[in-house]
């Protein structure tokens, strides 16, 4: 599955403007529990890795395309995703956030945001994952902040309003993964009105 530059560009926009909103208005919430073992903070200064990955991989250029899409990046992460390095990456970027957050999550955006509108896509770049083009790494990350501002806005009992392009975005790679995996048919029947998923149902 291949998503357009221009698609994909405001798609990360708005996605992590949805994050930067939430996440002022945590208040003085940020050891409250977030997600999993994650206090809010935590929770925080893991999808705020969504930006900083994305500035560390752009100063690290690629020879050539390993991984062909934001489907196959999953796919190829899955392993690493459920380890313990994913939980204490967390903790430190949290802890790295200092004393006020919020405010570092906003300029860690407005440091990213105009790195991102200043490329075309077309980059290559050297990810966890092996060498990806830009346009093909960035809904990844746009899937990173979807879902774990939706955990956010939980944990402070905000509305779940996903922005349009970032939601359509993060759908369509779930049903790709859903697909790939086998697990379409849950999906299906629970995004229908059918009874709910099992217990610890997820398409990564």
């Amino acid at each position: 599955m291949v998503f357009a530059w221009d698609d994909s560009r405001r798609a990360f926009a708005d996605a992590a403007d949805w994050f930067v909103r939430t996440t002022a208005l945590v208040g003085d919430r940020w050891d409250r529990r977030g997600l999993g073992e994650w206090d809010i903070r935590d929770l925080v200064g893991h999808t705020s890795r969504s930006f900083l990955t994305v500035e560390t991989y752009l100063a690290r250029p690629a020879a050539t395309v390993e991984v062909a899409s934001a489907g196959d990046y999953f796919r190829a992460t899955s392993a690493a995703a459920a380890g313990p390095g994913v939980a204490a990456r967390g903790r430190e970027a949290g802890a790295a956030l200092g004393a006020d957050p919020a405010a570092a999550v906003a300029e860690i955006a407005g440091r990213v945001l105009p790195l991102v509108e200043a490329r075309n896509g077309t980059e290559l770049l050297t990810t966890f994952a092996g060498g990806m083009r830009l346009v093909d790494y960035l809904p990844t990350r746009t899937f990173e902040l979807v879902v774990h501002t939706a955990d956010l806005a939980t944990a402070v009992d905000a509305p779940l309003d996903v922005p349009a392009t970032a939601a359509a975005q993060a759908l369509h790679l779930v049903a790709d993964l859903a697909a790939s995996t086998g697990r379409a048919g849950p999906l299906l029947l629970a995004a229908t009105g059918r009874p709910g998923l099992p217990a610890g149902f997820s398409v990564l």
